[in-house]
């Protein structure tokens, strides 16, 4: 296994130099890319300061340890890419300029989504708030911090991922994208379903759109094999990187998965819990059964 490291060009936030890294197979055998992209947790200096949240209530936006949680992937000969940066920092599962008007002390340009559904609910590239519903920014911010954020860390990130589907699509014909993510055990303020309890799993195809059915059944069956409550895009059916890469009719699949914290973590002070190595060791099943699939099953 090789791990690969980027910076960004050009550098306009000097505070977030690797804004992600790849973990690479020594061979990739393979159709199948793993993306961690909520699991980041460098955080600059200056966005600590701007904001009026302790560290850890911060922190509660993150899907912490995800990436340790899948980073046995390139032992099965798939690669995995990791963001560092924070997802209350820059939120890479977000169209690029997802943004809310009333974060800035100036009028965004015209060709800024001001009004989707993420960012009414405060959950836009540039979050306005956390998990919990708490107002990050105690102030305005300006549009080039955003475009700083959006340039140094969503583009390069985003390039990155494009690039490394890309290229495993020249090499088998196809891909499979595991967009790997965590979701708290008892919906927010901001979900479709507050204060309610959560399942262990959820898969999210986009509603079948955005994956063959095969592939989002057999991540089913194996789950369930295991003990696991899973269902199928409820809450999620998957966010920008499900819709944006997943694309059955050209062989181009992406399937999110969310695991439920409690499963691995403690929730509160942001720590593995005792249940990280058993879910670790499941995972590495789902991933087996993932890149163990028939090819052509993932091909018109």
């Amino acid at each position: 296994m090789t791990t690969t490291a980027l910076n960004a060009t050009p550098l306009l936030d000097p505070e977030v130099e690797t804004p992600f890294d790849i973990l690479e197979p020594l061979v990739q055998t393979a159709p199948v890319v793993f993306a961690s992209p909520h699991s980041g947790h460098d955080y600059p200096a200056s966005f600590v300061a701007a904001s009026q949240l302790d560290p850890v209530s911060l922190r509660r936006s993150e899907d912490a340890f995800v990436d340790e949680l899948y980073e046995q992937a390139p032992h099965f000969g798939t690669p995995l890419i990791r963001a560092h940066f924070p997802r209350a920092y820059a939120d890479p599962n977000r169209e690029p300029w997802e943004l809310d008007p009333d974060m800035f002390d100036e009028r965004l340009p015209g060709w800024v989504n001001t009004t989707s559904p993420r960012v009414r609910a405060g959950l836009g590239t540039v979050a306005k708030v956390v998990t919990d519903g708490a107002e990050i920014y105690a102030g305005k911010i300006t549009f080039i911090e955003a475009q700083s954020r959006v340039e140094h860390c969503y583009k390069p990130y985003h390039a990155a991922l494009d690039a490394l589907l890309q290229r495993t699509h020249e090499q088998f014909g196809t891909y499979l994208l595991i967009d790997c993510h965590s979701m708290p055990s008892i919906g927010g303020p901001m979900d479709r379903d507050p204060g309610d309890n959560r399942v262990d799993m959820v898969l999210g195809d986009a509603n079948g759109t955005a994956c063959t059915q095969r592939v989002t059944n057999l991540a089913h069956q194996v789950l369930r094999d295991m003990g696991y409550r899973v269902v199928l895009n409820t809450p999620y059916a998957g966010g920008f990187t499900t819709r944006n890469y997943g694309k059955p009719f050209e062989n181009k699949h992406a399937l999110q998965i969310e695991v439920n914290r409690a499963l691995y973590m403690d929730e509160q002070t942001i720590t593995r819990s005792d249940g990280f190595a058993k879910l670790a060791q499941d995972l590495g099943r789902l991933i087996e059964a993932l890149v163990g699939i028939d090819q052509s099953l993932l091909q018109r």
